[in-house]
């Protein structure tokens, strides 16, 4: 496939937005799904595995076609979705309930956010994100735009890491023994990357048939990498 040396255009196309909707939607959802802890062959690990690693997928097939800008912009607008979301969560759970409704109880337990391991998500979901997304458009132009599986893998090996230590680090630093943290941190590192690598063949068709789509192969030659600057 030939490479075009171009940046996205100036607006928004459908695809970029369908893309960024499942990206926040893949967001939304783990968090949700974060409470129940699964039993997976001999790894115990949180049931949004099934789903948070579609986020960094979404992830490298943002900054792959559109950049480095626009990852970065789909990263904050999911932060800020997030925020939304655990906010009507919370008003939500301190509404009184009902007289005649059982559940309030199960209803706080299971949507409820301790304050400690809710910073500790907020913080590993912008380090890992960046790091994914500053890892891959960087290696896209260190190999010329080949090898797009070492981009994809290689950027989710090193943000998923980032992930799994800043939120092991900051959830149960005290609570749990280090030896059983940096067991924990490693084993979900290992599940989230082994996910990603298996879907490869699908990263390359979503990626091949959007560049057909939509013209661009943006390449961050020029690209400001600081995450809190949303302009060029």
């Amino acid at each position: 496939m030939t490479n075009y040396d171009t940046s996205p255009r100036d607006g928004y196309s459908g695809a970029f937005l369908i893309v960024s909707a499942a990206f926040v939607a893949a967001l939304i959802v783990s968090n949700i799904l974060a409470v129940k802890l699964v039993q997976l062959g001999p790894w115990v690990v949180p049931a949004a595995v099934i789903v948070f690693p579609v986020s960094y997928i979404i992830g490298d097939v943002l900054t792959e076609v559109y950049g480095y800008q626009r990852a970065r912009l789909v990263i904050w607008l999911g932060f800020a979705c997030n925020v939304m979301a655990v906010a009507a969560i919370s008003v939500a759970v301190a509404l009184p309930a009902a007289p005649f409704w059982p559940h309030q109880e199960a209803y706080a337990q299971i949507l409820g956010y301790a304050p400690r391991l809710l910073v500790a998500s907020f913080a590993a979901y912008l380090a890992g994100e960046f790091a994914n997304a500053y890892v891959l458009a960087r290696l896209k132009l260190l190999t010329a735009g080949r090898w797009l599986w070492l981009r994809t893998i290689g950027s989710t090996l090193v943000g998923q890491a980032l992930d799994s230590a800043v939120f092991m680090v900051v959830a149960f630093t005290g609570i749990i023994p280090a030896s059983a943290l940096l067991a924990a941190a490693v084993t979900q590192w290992l599940v989230k990357s082994a996910y990603e690598a298996a879907a490869t063949p699908l990263t390359y068709w979503v990626v091949g048939t959007l560049k057909r789509r939509e013209g661009v192969d943006a390449y961050d030659r020029d690209i400001d990498f600081n995450p809190f600057r949303l302009r060029r």
